[in-house]
């Protein structure tokens, strides 16, 4: 994944979800992904789609821990 496809998957995160504290960020070891965050905390991972060129894949896992019960 390269500069040009972070920086336009940052841009359409920003606007769907309307928050300006999204970043994407490269992962030094793996070029098919980058790292989602929200003010500075890790909160997913963006893949490249295997079966569409051109498409990705947001992964988010949410914890028990991390809900309001």
């Amino acid at each position: 994944m390269d500069q040009k496809d972070i920086d336009r998957i940052q841009a359409h995160l920003k606007r769907t979800f309307g928050n300006p504290h999204i970043a994407v960020k490269a992962r030094p070891k793996q070029k098919d992904s980058a790292e989602v965050e929200m003010k500075g905390e890790f909160i997913g991972v963006i893949y490249e789609d295997e079966d569409e060129d051109g498409s990705f894949l947001f992964e988010m896992a949410i914890l028990a821990e991390d809900l309001d019960v």
